[in-house]
């Protein structure tokens, strides 16, 4: 190859592409010997140098100084060793001359696969280092193409990546659709850096509650976990800094419009935002509302929560297939023991007590001792006088007060 047309070549890379000139030589210098020590010059010890003022390049074969030639490719007899170093002994080496007409050809081919390979690494070392600060931010990206299940996505200049372990079931992007994900990470392959896309990890919801929600980008509300069941539901546990701030309200939104957005972007996905509550019984509370629970018990030592669930309240507590139940439990990091109550939830009693204390608002008690009494129901008030209440164990006072609430 000429050494001007070289020279200027490495000049553009250097200026354009920002590869240093050294760098670029030894790449060349690489890719001659690898392509020359092949063929008929398989092991041959070559030697060759690029002369970074004026392009030439220049090589020689490193021989091994013998008095008996067997192989011609390694070794030269001390005779002729001694024509290119008068004294030349045996052992030392030589390095004999090879004629540029020789390595014309190989040497320009070798170049221009040195330069495009050395460009293609330059610009996967850039990609890397324009989005290794990126990791963990949400991007947005061009669909591509399908590759083996895995989703090819354009952002900007780059290629990234988006297995499918990372994808949503029921989510079917088209090539051309712009899709928001996160940059969950940058792999280093034997082929360079590869971006890897996700729109299933639980820290894209994070990244898209920080985006819609100011408090939680100014810090005064805390994401504490997530849980999430990618494409069905996820579970956001929220602290408050200040409290002036609802740290539920502020992910809702007005009238749920933060929420809202999150929802349309994940599809559909179910968000439940609960209050944090380092007390694991309130944070049970709060993650099964609104379920109510009773009757719950500590195990710490086993890291266990045994409570108990009215019948009406089970699907809601359970979910659909278990989901809300197995998510809850691993938001709050405990083993969860629905127990069954067979006597509050089958004897009528119970059911009549509640029902007082809903319909009349008074309170559990007083609502036992009337169902005790046989009024179960604001029908059988017919005809109850105050008198009677007191026979059944009421002051005068609290008859009054329950009557008057029946009118």
């Amino acid at each position: 190859m000429n050494g001007k047309i070289l020279l200027s070549v490495l000049d553009h890379l250097e200026s354009e592409k920002g590869i240093k000139r050294e760098d670029m030589i030894a790449a060349i210098v690489s890719s001659i010997k690898a392509t020359t020590t092949k063929g008929v010059y398989a092991g041959l010890d070559l030697k060759v140098e690029i002369n970074p003022n004026n392009g030439d390049i220049q090589a020689w074969a490193v021989l091994d100084v013998v008095d008996s030639v067997s192989d011609p490719r390694t070794q030269i007899h001390i005779e002729k060793a001694r024509l290119y170093k008068p004294d030349a002994k045996i052992g030392d080496k030589i390095e004999k001359p090879m004629d540029p007409k020789d390595l014309g050809r190989i040497a320009a081919q070798s170049v221009r696969q040195a330069m495009m390979q050395r460009i293609r690494k330059f610009e996967k070392e850039g990609i890397f280092d324009a989005f290794k600060d990126q990791i963990g931010d949400i991007v947005t990206g061009v669909v591509r193409r399908r590759e083996k299940g895995a989703l090819i996505v354009e952002l900007g200049k780059a290629e990234a990546v988006m297995p499918p372990s990372e994808r949503v079931a029921g989510e079917d992007f088209q090539p051309g659709d712009r899709v928001r994900f996160l940059l969950l990470d940058i792999e280093h392959t034997a082929r360079g850096p590869e971006i890897i896309l996700s729109r299933a990890s639980k820290q894209f919801v994070s990244r898209l509650l920080e985006l819609e929600v100011t408090e939680v980008q100014d810090g005064s509300v805390t994401i504490e976990s997530i849980v999430r069941d990618p494409g069905y539901r996820s579970k956001v546990c929220v602290r408050s800094n200040d409290p002036k701030i609802d740290p539920v309200g502020a992910c809702v939104g007005a009238r749920g419009s933060r929420v809202r957005n999150i929802v349309k972007e994940l599809g559909g996905e179910k968000i439940d935002i609960i209050q944090y509550f380092d007390d694991p019984v309130k944070l049970l509370e709060e993650s099964f509302k609104p379920a109510a629970l009773y009757d719950i018990r500590v195990d710490e030592r086993g890291r266990r929560l045994f409570f108990k669930v009215a019948d009406a309240d089970l699907p809601v507590a359970l979910g659909k297939r278990g989901q809300n139940a197995r998510l809850t439990s691993k938001l709050l990091g405990w083993k969860l023991v629905f127990e069954k109550d067979e006597v509050k939830q089958d004897d009528p009693t119970k059911r009549w007590v509640d029902q007082l204390v809903k319909q009349i608002g008074v309170s559990y008690d007083q609502a036992e001792k009337l169902v005790a009494g046989g009024i179960i129901s604001l029908e059988a008030f017919n005809g109850v006088s105050a008198e009677d209440l007191v026979d059944m164990g009421f002051s005068q006072e609290e008859a009054t007060s329950i009557l008057s609430k029946i009118e």
